[in-house]
Parts: C-alpha cells; structure tokens; sequence
C-alpha cells in the first residue's frame, strides 16, 4: 500500500505562509535543495486544494504539476478538467485519496492545505508527516494544523538540525486500528546525520 506524507516548510508558530501566502521568510540552502530533491523522488503523486494549487501556478509551476508528477486538486469552486497529469475535481478528498493508497505506485505528497490535511487526519489516511520548522514566529498566517475532532499520535522517526537553524522533523502516525489492537509497527529510526 501507498504511503500518504503531509509535509512542508513551517514557522515555529505553525504558519505555512503569511496571509497573503508570502513565503519570504523560508531560509533556502543548497542543503535544503538537496533535502528537497531527495524527498521529491519518493512520490508520484501531489495532492492539493485550490489555494495552495493557485501559489503554485502563480509561482511559475504550469499547470500546478511538479516534476511531472499527477496532480490532484480538490476544489469546490474550479471547474473540473482532467489531462495526463492534472485532475481539478470536487469529490471528497478522503475517498479519492483512499483509492490513491490502494493502487500501485510511490507515495502521495500532500502539499500545502491545512484544511486539506485536517480531513485526511480524521479520515485516518495520513501515514507520516514531515516538517522544516523555520526559526521564525509570524504571529499570524494560514495555518498548518487546524482543530481536529481527535487527537492523532505520533512516532518520532527522524530528527535533524540544518545549517540555517532549521529543524527537520519527521513522524509516523499512529493510526486508529494499531492503538486499538495494541498493534503498534516498529518503523526503523532513520541514521541521525550529524550536522555541520
């Protein structure tokens, strides 16, 4: 089965961007680009909502696709299309992304969309979650996480220091069947890098 990772850049105070979706205040580095190539390869599959979809077309990615990758934007107010690597829909979210896990293929990058994310949350589709915690404190911005209707458990896998001051996290979730059973999945800590 296909792994679903939510992921990005955030500030401290959980923001992944200013109100006006300004990113100005991400740190980039050739260590982060290199991050980011890396993390990229994993998935062949973005999933998005439409504000995040609309940075990205204005930010100069054509069509909102990354990388050649089949992009998934969910939107109640777009006009639905589908092409060879792009799909506008407004069906729920959750029982696309259901069907997504059940097929063959890399994993699912959920991209940006807090609101997007909350619902995948709650429908316990979310397998792993990946930041890099900016040292910044915005004071106010389009949220990262939302209030969920529970409380979602997380495994440390990996933690590392960037050269910037940054942090990169990423945890295992927890899910729902696994709790319940006592069940828990051992996931191998990644090597710990030491950082420069």
């Amino acid at each position: 089965m296909r792994k679903v990772v939510f992921g990005g850049a955030n500030s401290l105070d959980n923001y992944f961007a200013r109100k006006d979706d300004a990113v100005d205040w991400l740190l980039w580095s050739d260590e982060v680009s290199k991050i980011m190539a890396d993390y990229f390869k994993t998935f062949d599959t973005i999933v998005m909502g439409r504000r995040t979809y609309e940075v990205a077309v204005a930010s100069g990615h054509g069509g909102g696709s990354y990388g050649g990758m089949k992009t998934y934007v969910f939107s109640r107010t777009l006009k639905p299309r589908s092409t060879r690597k792009l799909e506008i829909t407004s069906e729920d979210v959750a029982d696309v992304v259901g069907r997504l896990k059940q097929q063959e293929g890399k994993d699912i990058c959920i991209m940006g969309g807090g609101l997007l994310a909350k619902s995948l949350f709650e429908a316990d589709l979310i397998d792993e979650i990946g930041f890099n915690i900016h040292p910044v404190l915005l004071g106010s911005g389009i949220p990262l996480f939302y209030e969920m209707n529970r409380q979602i458990d997380l495994e440390l896998i990996d933690c590392k220091t960037l050269k910037t001051g940054c942090v990169l996290v990423t945890y295992r979730v927890k899910h729902e069947a696994e709790k319940k059973t006592g069940a828990a999945r051992k996931t191998p800590r990644r090597k710990k890098s030491a950082s420069s």
